[in-house]
């Protein structure tokens, strides 16, 4: 005899979160918010190892996971990750875009590029990849979409460098399409931009900053605050831009 779920029997279920570079930053930070929230979280990244682990992590607070390996640039990947979430869960209500790239090589004088190449298809192609795969989905929920960008996309900042500063800004725009032809649906997306975090991409950096830096910069958990203040705001609204930064921020 076939045990009546909660899904047969019409009951309310627990919001889906997508995560893109759930395995490391911000991206992990979302991902547990997010599951202390109440939300159903899948994971992928580039490193199986780390985004098992953050899986364990999510499983440990008692929430529900499921991880997803895979590489944003990668087509199959991605599509592979969205097929999964419909398989296991037949929804997804939100998606947090937290992969990105840069390169110590930063000016007209120095860059390369295939790292230039690398770095815009990750930070701007691939988030477009991603929610086009996620938009069926996201339709029916009248889901939320939240794009980490960066300060650096928000305002003119010299050190972030050529490639990922202006695949940044270029974010502002992806998000404003997305709201301006999806509202009918109910999908809205914000566009994040924290100022300097404290994660290990910093690493990315031509000098990397030392503990003292480090110590007055925003934290992954800080920002996850804020991406969970989008994903739980009612469904009517939709903030469209948010900026954090530390008081130290210049």
């Amino acid at each position: 005899m076939h045990e009546l779920t909660a899904e047969d029997q019409g009951e309310p279920q627990a919001p889906v979160l997508w995560v893109t570079g759930g395995g490391s930053g911000m991206g992990r930070s979302a991902a547990l918010s997010a599951a202390t929230g109440g939300w159903r979280v899948a994971l992928s990244g580039r490193r199986p190892d780390r985004v098992q682990a953050v899986a364990e992590e999510v499983e440990a607070l008692g929430g529900e996971v499921l991880a997803i390996p895979g590489d944003v640039r990668n087509v199959e990947d991605v599509t592979e990750c969205a097929s999964s979430i419909e398989r296991r869960w037949g929804r997804l209500d939100g998606l947090v875009l937290a992969a990105g790239m840069n390169a110590p090589r930063r000016t007209w004088g120095d860059q390369d590029l295939e790292e230039v190449s690398d770095i815009v298809e990750t930070n701007l192609v691939s988030v477009a990849r991603v929610v086009q795969l996620a938009l069926p989905q996201l339709r029916r929920s009248a889901g939320t979409v939240v794009v980490i960008s960066s300060y650096a996309g928000w305002r003119f900042s010299p050190g972030a460098g050529v490639a990922y500063s202006a695949s940044k800004a270029a974010l502002a725009s992806l998000c404003q399409f997305l709201n301006a032809q999806e509202a009918e649906s109910g999908v809205r997306a914000c566009l994040l931009c924290p100022g300097d975090v404290d994660t290990d991409f910093l690493g990315q950096r031509p000098e990397v900053p030392g503990a003292e830096a480090r110590s007055v910069m925003l934290t992954p958990d800080d920002v996850a605050r804020a991406v969970q203040f989008v994903l739980d705001s009612p469904a009517h609204v939709r903030v469209d831009e948010l900026v954090i930064s530390p008081v130290s921020q210049r």
